[in-house]
């Protein structure tokens, strides 16, 4: 995370810490892309098992809801048009996550896994991808 300004690696530490809180015995799959560092919050191994990510930018991170088009949202906190992801900007992650309506939209993620997660599993990181050409991390 070093490649980050300081305020993207506060920020995306503490997005981390509060959804390891949140989601307890996830795997970690990290992909280091051309665009973005995203860490995948499952409950196995597999990607497609993936519910929620964090994508580090240059300027800021986002988490993403990977079903977030079918979750109930009725606060539209979630951001996006597609078929399936929707999004939220954390400016400020430890308050943006601890809000009860971004709690709830997390706890829905996690109940509609396909998979359950298992709370008393130790968490696993897993470096799934790393590109060895990538945008600059810090912005100019």
């Amino acid at each position: 995370m070093r490649d980050y300004t300081p305020l993207v690696q506060k920020t995306a530490r503490s997005a981390l810490k509060k959804l390891r809180a949140q989601v307890p015995g996830a795997t970690e799959m990290v992909y280091d892309t051309y665009n973005a560092l995203v860490i995948g919050f499952a409950p196995g191994d597999r990607a497609s098992e993936a519910i929620l990510s964090i994508g580090l930018y240059p300027k800021w991170v986002n988490v993403y809801f990977l079903d977030g088009a079918v979750l109930d949202d009725p606060q539209k906190l979630l951001k996006g048009s597609g078929n399936r992801v929707r999004m939220l900007r954390l400016d400020d992650a430890a308050a943006v996550l601890d809000e009860p309506p971004v709690r709830q939209l997390i706890a829905a993620a996690v109940a509609t896994a396909d998979s359950p997660f298992q709370p008393r599993r130790k968490r696993q990181m897993v470096i799934k991808a790393m590109v060895t050409r990538r945008r600059g991390r810090r912005p100019k």
